[in-house]
């Protein structure tokens, strides 16, 4: 079990709203951007949440990324539409890039925004989950600074480049798919790295291009591909959609969000949403979400397996679970957090559950 001290989702979130209100965000874009970490550390993916405020506050201090943007949308077609993220922290783009396709798609069935001039945007699910939320089929693209290699290179090039899709449902739960290409997400490494812990074997190499145990090593290394040669192409397709296509950086020139502080990153993003109801009525829809997500549930089930879950199901499972109880955040993680609040005189962050 894990031994962690619990906190609250409010306090992370309003200790997390103060971090980045510090480096001059406004206070409600601070708000998103806080909520959207802890979103992440409730449904458990924790190497996506409050661990990376450091990170992202170092970058907004050295003037990597702009706290006060001027995001422009410009519509391109019919459908698509274009946003200038103006250095932004990614969050706030993709949620507005997400609420402009979904206004497209409202109207002509389906809409595609495509963004530049952003960066790191967090947890792909937090922009299905919104698309979800307003009733629509969504889904997400970004390229990434390179973390993997080309299939058949030693080097990193392609970028872990996550993809994330969302249908909703009516009373059964919704398919929320948020997926990096690499074996497991570089940012897990980067966790075990800040414990100390190593890592199984087959998940990346050192920077020599030899296979390794240690997470320190592997961070600094290249992830391996998910599928082999399946997941290198899936990160070439990410990064032609994200970046290629949107006028962001790509082919390797996406900036190191943790090692390379010489310039922004010009991430690019891509998002899709679909009006779930273009060939039946919505009822209809849900109705055939419904049953198929009970033709899983009924679906014969392997040795030792007590149910078969939909995609995203256990995160929401999580999500419930800590917020009756609290998130659990590891000692270092919450070490770096006071030195943080300490040098930037902002109030500490409390709400540890008993």
């Amino acid at each position: 079990m894990d031994q962690s001290p619990r906190y609250t989702p409010e306090a992370l979130q309003a200790f997390a709203t103060r971090a980045f209100a510090s480096a001059g965000l406004p206070a409600t874009d601070a708000t998103t951007i806080a909520r959207d970490l802890v979103k992440a550390n409730l449904r458990g993916l924790d190497s996506h949440g409050v661990s990376r405020i450091p990170m992202y506050l170092e970058r907004l201090d050295k003037g990597l990324v702009n706290p006060r943007p001027d995001m422009k949308v410009t519509k391109v077609a019919g459908a698509v539409a274009h946003l200038d993220a103006d250095n932004a922290m990614g969050f706030l783009p993709s949620h507005l890039a997400m609420d402009t396709a979904i206004d497209l798609a409202a109207d002509a069935g389906i809409g595609m925004v495509g963004v530049k001039n952003s960066t790191h945007f967090g947890m792909g699910a937090l922009y299905v989950l919104q698309a979800i939320e307003r009733g629509f089929v969504s889904m997400v693209f970004t390229n990434s600074s390179p973390a993997i290699a080309m299939w058949g290179g030693r080097s990193a090039f392609l970028g872990a480049a996550p993809m994330a899709a969302g249908v909703p449902a009516g009373r059964s739960a919704p398919f929320v798919m948020d997926m990096s290409m690499t074996v497991i997400a570089r940012g897990k490494i980067r966790l075990a790295a800040m414990k100390g812990d190593p890592i199984p074997e087959g998940l990346a190499l050192d920077v020599d291009g030899t296979p390794t145990t240690d997470a320190a090593k592997a961070f600094e290394g290249v992830c391996l591909p998910f599928g082999g040669v399946k997941g290198s192409v899936l990160g070439t397709m990410m990064d032609l959609m994200s970046g290629v296509l949107t006028g962001a950086n790509y082919g390797g020139d996406v900036k190191s969000l943790y090692f390379d502080h010489s310039e922004p990153q010009n991430v690019g993003h891509m998002f899709f949403a679909i009006r779930p109801d273009l060939f039946m009525a919505m009822t209809d829809f849900e109705a055939r979400m419904d049953a198929f997500n009970r033709r899983i549930k009924d679906l014969p089930r392997a040795a030792g397996v007590d149910e078969i879950l939909m995609p995203g199901e256990p995160e929401a499972r999580t999500e419930e679970a800590r917020r009756a109880g609290g998130i659990p955040v590891t000692a270092n993680v919450v070490a770096d957090l006071a030195t943080l609040a300490a040098a930037r005189g902002i109030a500490p962050m409390d709400g540890q559950v008993a």
